[in-house]
């Protein structure tokens, strides 16, 4: 009995171990169970985030003139070295997966009107566990309220095209396939054919995230991207309704300005909605006849 006993001991004193490998336990079911662990972890923090992102963007919906963009892609694909080249901000970077797991949000810099708000997401991996995504999906109403898509690849990847695929699985999952989206071909200053992209992906932008040129390029992008369904409208604002003069100038952008003893007329061009929220606002002197 007392053989006994000394040969339970070590095995027990095994599984009592924090943190370590139980008794029986191979290196490869502890590896399995650690993964586990990680997943339930990441799981518990992005459901403490969705109520939180849900107000933010509650509120950003109740924001007039903003236009919004999410960079989406594979993790790992420069998403947040780019976020931080267009609006100036300080987004983390990190080269490691899920280096992003908020959504950060951030203007596009220098600020454009419309104004345009540049949404970071959680990057993609293939083969994620179907409760993982479920989570992720939180994170990721970004995308579906984006009016344009940043479709980041890595293109100093040879496995480019398993980076595309992924992505465009998981955008289909969360409903977002129908997005417009810009792909984007990041880190081209390490590696990649450029002539070929462009060739194979007519439209794509190659470029890398640390070049200004490059992201002056991206940022021209964006800002055509929303700037082609604006219109131009004549406003005319009394001087008792200077108030609004601000959210004027805020939404849209002035052409030109003359004065009268009455008031101003401003040749503005914004976004139909804008345009016709200041029409409401101003009621029937928004537009006075020349003359």
């Amino acid at each position: 009995m007392r053989e006994a006993a000394k040969e339970a001991g070590p095995k027990d004193r095994g599984r009592s171990g924090t943190g370590g490998r139980s008794g029986g336990e191979s290196h490869g079911e502890l590896d399995r169970r650690k993964i586990r662990d990680r997943i339930a972890e990441l799981q518990e923090e992005l459901d403490g985030m969705a109520l939180e992102q849900k107000t933010q963007r509650a509120r950003r919906r109740e924001r007039e003139g903003l236009a919004r963009v999410a960079l989406v892609g594979y993790t790992n694909a420069g998403k947040s070295t780019l976020m931080r080249a267009l609006t100036g901000s300080e987004a983390l970077v990190a080269d490691k997966l899920f280096a992003t797991l908020d959504t950060t949000v951030r203007a596009l810099h220098p600020e454009t009107v419309p104004r345009v708000l540049v949404s970071d997401t959680v990057g993609f991996i293939k083969n994620l566990p179907h409760g993982l995504v479920a989570s992720f999906k939180s994170t990721l109403d970004e995308a579906l309220e984006a009016s344009l898509l940043l479709h980041v690849v890595d293109a100093s990847d040879a496995g480019f095209g398993r980076q595309i695929a992924v992505t465009e699985e998981v955008l289909a999952e969360i409903g977002a396939q129908d997005v417009p989206r810009l792909l984007v071909f990041n880190k081209i200053d390490r590696g990649g054919d450029e002539a070929a992209l462009r060739a194979k992906y007519p439209g794509c932008i190659v470029m890398s995230a640390k070049r200004e040129g490059d992201v002056a390029r991206l940022r021209e992008a964006i800002v055509a991207f929303f700037q082609r369904g604006l219109v131009e409208a004549e406003l005319f604002l009394p001087w008792s309704a200077q108030k609004l003069r601000g959210q004027i100038f805020a939404t849209c952008t002035v052409l030109e300005e003359r004065t009268d003893a009455e008031g101003a007329f401003l040749r503005v061009r914004g976004e139909p909605e804008a345009v016709g929220r200041l029409r409401e606002q101003l009621g029937e002197a928004v537009v006075r006849p020349r003359g």
